[in-house]
């Protein structure tokens, strides 16, 4: 099964983030320019920003535009901030750590 095209849009511009293509303060094309760009519609590359965004990979300044903010430091972070959560959620509901270990595990594949 295909992707749909905003979720083949958001993994190619992880994918440059990631490589250097993108680096971190560059700046993304409009929703317009880059729809127009790809012949996508405009609100596929919305919705590809909008969930970039929710992710903390880009950043929206208004009139100043959208930004990468994705780095690997920050992509470390990221998960920092997620791990803490977890621990937290699990220590609040009574999980013990070597059933979190577990469930991480599960959720990364084994690696």
């Amino acid at each position: 099964m295909t992707a749909a095209p905003y979720e083949q849009l958001r993994d190619r511009l992880l994918a440059e983030m990631r490589d250097g293509t993108r680096p971190a303060g560059s700046r993304l094309p409009t929703v317009r320019q880059l729809a127009a760009d790809l012949g996508l519609a405009p609100g596929t590359v919305a919705r590809a920003y909008k969930e970039l965004e929710a992710s903390g990979a880009i950043e929206t300044r208004g009139r100043n535009g959208t930004v990468v903010a994705w780095s690997p430091d920050a992509a470390e972070r990221r998960v920092q901030e997620l791990a803490a959560e977890l621990a937290a959620a699990a220590h609040e509901a009574g999980v013990p750590p070597e059933r979190v270990r577990a469930l991480v595990e599960a959720a990364l594949g084994g690696a």
